[in-house]
């Protein structure tokens, strides 16, 4: 169970992931830090960038930190009062994996039990907790030389992380609503207008929409959250997934094998989760 109900709670004590209701942090503090996608505030790794993926049905489907060392994505989902929803997702999560043809292993973590996918070349790890009313998954997707690094820069960042639960009635395991900040948004409605535009234009079915840099070449962004968001890249549907055989899914959890990344990326700058990492290696 994550930590709640301390009046002196506040992001940057690593206790998280946290319950914005339990903070004492001002939201406006976190403006440069965070990612605020709503439902989720991610903490952004400094010197990385931040991707976003459209579903069929254009609209944005998961949103990445892309690092050196691989990528992350952070969701919240509705979850009942009483907690342990997490080691029931953990297995149908292992076994749904294992049916999709990925080598799963079971880990302990710092929150608990962690699952572990393994496919050709790429590693993914699904950590999961259970906080009041809501479940928060972080899910670390790279190359499986960099697995034991990406883990703990993955447990960073969900340390940090804050989750809005809000007063809406949600069932249990449903995705709680991604919410793009308003320059994200309006790159994302660009991106569908170039969609069209080329759907338009008689554009062949796998030609990539938008143009956007390759997956494998993450340039990096040297500032904060702003910086990232008005540098994010949008991708069309389906067109930076790979991994696992279909199917091999918990409610969209992500399962994405990432490329080499690119080995000159910016160093990580102080204060952000890259650096904490580092510090702890």
């Amino acid at each position: 169970m994550t930590n709640n109900g301390s009046d002196e709670l506040r992001v940057g004590q690593a206790l998280g992931p946290y319950d914005i209701d339990a903070l004492a942090t001002e939201i406006s503090e976190l403006e440069n830090s965070h990612l605020d996608l709503g439902s989720v505030l991610v903490p952004v790794v400094e010197g990385g960038q931040v991707t976003v993926e459209m579903s069929e049905t254009h609209q944005p489907q998961n949103v990445y930190l892309v690092t050196p060392i691989g990528r992350i994505s952070v969701s919240a989902f509705a979850a009942p009062k009483s907690p342990g929803m997490w080691r029931e997702v953990v297995r149908e999560l292992a076994e749904s994996l294992r049916d999709g043809g990925a080598a799963t292993s079971i880990e302990d973590g710092h929150w608990g039990r962690e699952v572990v996918a393994e496919v050709e070349g790429g590693t993914h790890r699904f950590i999961g907790v259970d906080g009041p009313r809501w479940l928060v998954r972080c899910v670390g997707s790279g190359p499986s030389e960099s697995a034991e690094d990406l883990a703990r820069l993955s447990r960073a960042v969900l340390a940090e992380t804050v989750v809005r639960r809000g007063s809406e009635p949600h069932p249990p395991r449903e995705p709680l609503p991604i919410v793009l900040p308003p320059v994200l948004a309006d790159q994302v409605a660009a991106a569908q207008q170039q969609i069209f535009a080329e759907s338009e234009a008689g554009a062949q079915d796998e030609a990539p929409t938008p143009e956007v840099p390759a997956a494998d070449e993450p340039e990096g962004v040297a500032g904060g959250a702003l910086d990232q968001v008005a540098h994010a890249t949008v991708y069309g549907e389906n067109s930076y997934t790979e991994g696992p055989a279909e199917g091999a899914t918990y409610d969209d959890p992500s399962v994405t094998a990432d490329p080499d990344p690119e080995d000159d990326a910016p160093p990580p700058s102080s204060g952000s989760a890259m650096q904490r990492f580092f510090r702890r290696r």
